[in-house]
């Protein structure tokens, strides 16, 4: 097994070729121009949000402490995938190398695990926000939010050190075409040619921790959500505190939605036609609509808008 094992690996070194969408010769440039036009929103709305968050000081709150990070993260994660992808599609070369592979499936690991425990970090937010309205400020203070962070990170390689190594070290036996548009995970376990138990078994491990806990957490802050919500008596009061969490949920829907339903199956029961285009949703799709999501009925980031623009004409209290 030894030999095998470091005969796959030598002859891996060469690189993969990622045969992603070539089944569908047709569908390839209109996938470039699809992936393109989204690619070119995500850097925008994104960089948008970093930028107001930081320059306007209304959104000096944990709320958009928050949201910045989420669009770094998706501006990253969408980043360490995007160019190889459009690359690929555009013309008939589908290789990437070996220590690109490596690089793209750490990178893309770290950012995907590291926003599962952010969107749950989010939703705890939320929770005191409406929750312990009066007690907003004092639990949701800068150290707390620095160290909620820190966490988020942490989760997020410690996952990708355990798996990225585990996956690249299976035997492939020769084999170097990956059937996906990227470095993923699934896709990398599919082509080994020895037992893949064990690799999976820890896979399932870190997907129940870094996904099933982190979205138990946000349904359980979210039924007490809703539980402090039936309680307030005028309905303005409950629209508001509607509003101040159906961007979030939205978001955490369209992320765990396929997440889990992805992950959280064994290898062999794997799909990598309909894999591929829901990496393709939550890779590309997702991180274009965040910023869409958490704007359209949001009064602070469209006052700061505003403002950045010069279109505010003394309304200093828009958004409040």
């Amino acid at each position: 097994m030894v030999k095998v094992m470091g005969k796959a690996n030598g002859s891996s070194l060469e690189g993969f070729i990622l045969l992603g969408f070539s089944d569908w010769p047709g569908l390839e440039m209109i996938l470039f121009g699809f992936v393109l036009i989204f690619y070119i929103l995500t850097l925008f709305g994104n960089i948008t949000i970093i930028v107001l968050s930081i320059a306007d000081s209304r959104l000096h709150t944990p709320m958009y402490f928050f949201l910045g990070n989420l669009s770094f993260l998706d501006l990253c994660f969408t980043t360490s995938i995007v160019p190889q992808l459009l690359w690929n599609l555009w013309g008939p070369k589908k290789t990437i190398s070996y220590h690109g592979c490596v690089a793209q499936l750490y990178i893309y690991m770290v950012l995907g695990s590291t926003e599962c425990v952010l969107l749950c970090v989010m939703s705890y937010d939320r929770y005191v926000a409406v929750c312990r309205p009066l007690h907003y400020t004092i639990v949701m203070n800068l150290r707390l939010c620095l160290q909620l962070m820190t966490v988020s990170w942490c989760c997020g390689f410690l996952n990708s050190f355990v798996m990225c190594p585990q996956t690249m070290q299976l035997a492939r036996c020769g084999y170097n075409k990956v059937d996906h548009f990227l470095c993923e995970m699934p896709a990398l376990i599919a082509m080994a040619c020895e037992d893949t138990t064990l690799v999976e078994a820890f896979a399932f491990v870190f997907g129940v921790i870094l996904l099933l806990m982190p979205l138990s957490l946000i349904l359980i802050s979210y039924g007490m959500i809703a539980v402090a919500v039936l309680r307030i008596k005028s309905a303005a009061g409950r629209r508001k505190a509607f509003n101040t969490c159906s961007s979030h949920l939205t978001v955490v829907s369209l992320f765990y939605g396929t997440i889990i339903y992805m992950y959280l199956q064994p290898a062999n029961s794997y799909s990598q036609d309909q894999g591929k285009f829901l990496t393709l949703f939550y890779t590309i799709v997702t991180p274009s609509i965040n910023p869409l999501i958490y704007t359209l009925r949001n009064k602070d980031v469209k006052g700061a808008m505003k403002k950045l623009l010069g279109w505010e004409q003394g309304t200093r209290g828009v958004g409040r």
